[in-house]
């Protein structure tokens, strides 16, 4: 009988990587009819820059389906809508609203540098 390197299982890692893997493409699926394009695109792009976000909301819009509060396809103003009322939960609970503040330095103008 011959062992796997590192002392790896090699049946029961494969069975939770398969399981994983259906349980990933079940999410995919039900979000690809849960969410319109453009809601989708939101997500996506939701997910690049905050990835632990991007879960919470699609657990949230997973029950709202499971539960049946989901009418028809979400838009994305519906989308933008869960998120702000994620955000103003998450203000009241005391977690802290993300922002980007841009900071312009005064006195620096390109045309300076003209010789």
């Amino acid at each position: 009988m011959e062992s796997l390197p590192g002392g790896a299982q090699g049946p029961q890692s494969n069975e939770e990587e398969n399981k994983r893997a259906q349980e990933e493409q079940m999410r995919r699926d039900v979000m690809a009819t849960v969410l319109d394009t453009a809601a989708r695109e939101r997500l996506s792009r939701i997910a690049l820059v905050s990835p632990e976000r991007a879960k919470q909301i699609e657990g949230i819009l997973l029950r709202m389906a499971q539960s049946g509060q989901l009418r028809g396809r979400v838009s994305e103003e519906q989308l933008i809508g869960f998120l702000d009322q994620m955000e103003d939960s998450g203000s009241k609970s005391g977690t802290n609203k993300s922002t980007i503040v841009f900071q312009r330095r005064k006195g620096l103008d390109d045309d300076d540098f003209d010789i």
